[in-house]
């Protein structure tokens, strides 16, 4: 069933009409001749992941709808300046860190470009669904976005544990902040690192088969090849530690394949596909315009200093103790 579903997908190409400067330009290349995507790029967006309901199939904006989401920026930037300082401590704080952006003239209605609705599709009737307010049974798959135990430190999410980024994936999904990507090449391999727990994909370009299916790994195996100037990567081999997307379902049998095409000196469309009929009743694709970035990525440096954990873990024990005592 994968396998025709594979098929199906690689005959899919970026969406006409979304980075309409790919008809006229020719990427840069590398000393060896491959398209040259090297750099660090940033994938943040305000553009939300499902389409809302109301543009139906539809997946562009049109130039009132951005001119409004445009006002309604300006407006909140406005609010913001003219706030007294010293009030709304959370709100300061996670302005000062959320990282948001527009994806230029041609604004997407939604990041999932497939089905045509913009939406998830359904999903299988035994699939994993994620019950707000009751926390998952171990091992937690969860990157973050539902309620956690305090047992332990297994209970707690993929993040809060420094193991999976919540923006990282693979795919990547924009998020709040750290939304950086750095792409570096040689002849035989691609490497993608993503700013989030600082994670590094080697992706061998040599014709290697995969692993062991046997061996499953957080990221998944990747494996890479060029079709034109597009960057086709395929990874399979993911340990079911983790969501296949979304934050449903496993990952254990979920396929995924990205595409990377450099379509502007500052801009590569990232594509991706992702394929578990363990999962959803139909594939998943999605666009997300990364942009170049005049900077480089630091290291994330997860668990230094994190004391998050350690309080969590501890404020459950003082609970503990005061409902014990009483």
């Amino acid at each position: 069933m994968q396998c025709c579903m594979v098929l199906s997908i690689l005959a899919l190409t970026l969406i006409p009409g979304v980075g309409l400067a790919a008809e006229s330009y020719t990427a840069p290349r590398t000393e060896w001749g491959a398209p040259d995507l090297q750099g660090v790029w940033n994938f943040s967006s305000d553009t939300p992941m499902q389409r809302p309901l109301r543009y139906g199939d539809r997946q562009f904006l049109n130039e009132e709808e951005i001119a409004e989401l445009e006002a309604k920026s300006e407006a909140r930037d406005d609010a913001s300046d003219a706030a007294i300082p010293g009030t709304g401590v959370d709100e300061a704080y996670n302005d000062f860190w959320i990282e948001s952006a527009g994806l230029g003239e041609e604004r997407l209605t939604s990041h999932i470009i497939y089905p045509g609705n913009g939406r998830l599709p359904a999903l299988q009737e035994d699939a994993y669904r994620p019950v707000l307010g009751q926390a998952p049974a171990r091992p937690v798959r969860s990157a973050l976005g539902v309620t956690f135990a305090t047992d332990g430190p297994e209970d707690r999410p993929l993040s809060d544990r420094c193991i999976m980024g919540f923006n990282a994936g693979p795919p990547v999904n924009p998020s709040f902040y750290n939304n950086n990507v750095q792409i570096v090449q040689n002849k035989d391999h691609v490497v993608i690192l993503t700013e989030m727990v600082h994670d590094a994909r080697m992706v061998p370009l040599d014709g290697r088969p995969h692993t062991d299916e046997a061996i499953g790994l957080w990221t998944g195996d990747s494996r890479g090849h060029w079709e034109g100037d597009t960057l086709v990567v395929e990874t399979r081999n993911f340990n079911g530690l983790t969501h296949s997307f979304f934050g449903l379902g496993s990952s254990e049998n979920k396929l995924l394949v990205e595409k990377f095409k450099r379509i502007a000196v500052d801009r590569i469309d990232y594509e991706f596909n992702v394929i578990d009929p363990d999962t959803f009743t139909d594939q998943v694709v999605g666009l997300i315009p990364f942009y170049k970035v005049a900077g480089q990525v630091y290291e994330y440096a997860c668990h230094e200093g994190n004391y998050g954990m350690v309080n969590i873990l501890r404020g459950a024990r003082v609970a503990d103790q005061a409902k014990n005592s009483e």
